[in-house]
């Protein structure tokens, strides 16, 4: 496959669980998770709201030693402590190799992290300013999309691991598509990438695994087997009727 994995599986330490029903033990997709193996470029982990993809993501990146709200293992800032424990249940396998670069994308924090890294520049008047790393515009100045984006093209180094949380959700098809062309730059830099997203754009990457979550566990599936693409492309198709049912009284 081109290269060796930077992280290559996670292990839930199950028997480790407490005994309570509470968050995050009581997701199904959660407890029917024993094992997850990583491709070396590109694994998607998808499904509908609320089985569980952000967790699990929140807690591999955060067993890896990023910051729960995003950013690189350097960002230590917390606007408000609302990860699970998660990681603390979780062992990791990771490859021979280290990576050079590692981020962490998640983008219902993205703001947070924005902010903090305005702060840290206001602050720090000895050393270059931090947002040179992120094209040098502060992220609060530009559009939400074009932050995203500014981030994904500039930050994003080669040689690295990123844990990309639902990156779409402020981009456009276009750009979409510019992120999925980044993602293959990037891969080819001997970089690995692990997803959670919507998108059928964002899913199209044929070097890949997909792993469908739902209430009853876990399954691979290819783009076209899951529900994102059927739905999309059935209201394309039939546009007027998908309306018509959905108007319904």
């Amino acid at each position: 496959m081109g290269q060796d994995s930077f992280l290559r599986w996670i292990e839930l330490r199950k028997e480790q669980f407490p005994t309570t029903g509470e968050y995050p033990f009581n997701i199904e997709a959660i407890k029917q998770l024993d094992k997850l193996m990583f491709h070396p470029q590109v694994t998607y982990i998808v499904g509908e709201n609320g089985v569980g993809k952000s967790t699990l993501m929140e807690a591999i990146a955060v067993a890896l030693g990023f910051n729960p709200e995003g950013g690189t293992r350097n960002f230590t800032f917390s606007t408000r402590s609302t990860h699970s424990v998660l990681h603390d249940y979780i062992r990791l396998a990771k490859g021979f190799k280290k990576p050079r670069d590692g981020f962490f994308f998640r983008a219902e924090s993205y703001y947070n992290l924005a902010s903090n890294i305005d702060d840290l520049d206001r602050e720090d008047s000895f050393g270059p300013p931090l947002i040179l790393s992120y094209g040098g515009k502060s992220l609060h100045e530009q559009s939400h999309g074009e932050s995203f984006f500014s981030t994904f093209l500039h930050r994003f180094g080669g040689n690295g691991l990123y844990i990309l949380d639902e990156p779409e959700a402020a981009l456009s098809p276009v750009r979409q598509m510019a992120v999925l062309a980044r993602i293959h730059q990037l891969v080819q830099e001997n970089s690995q990438f692990i997803i959670s997203t919507h998108s059928p754009i964002l899913m199209a990457y044929p070097n890949s695994i997909l792993y469908y979550l739902t209430p009853e566990g876990i399954t691979v599936r290819t783009l076209e087997e899951t529900d994102h693409f059927a739905i999309y492309r059935e209201f394309l198709n039939n546009k007027e009727k998908m309306i018509n049912e959905l108007f319904k009284s």
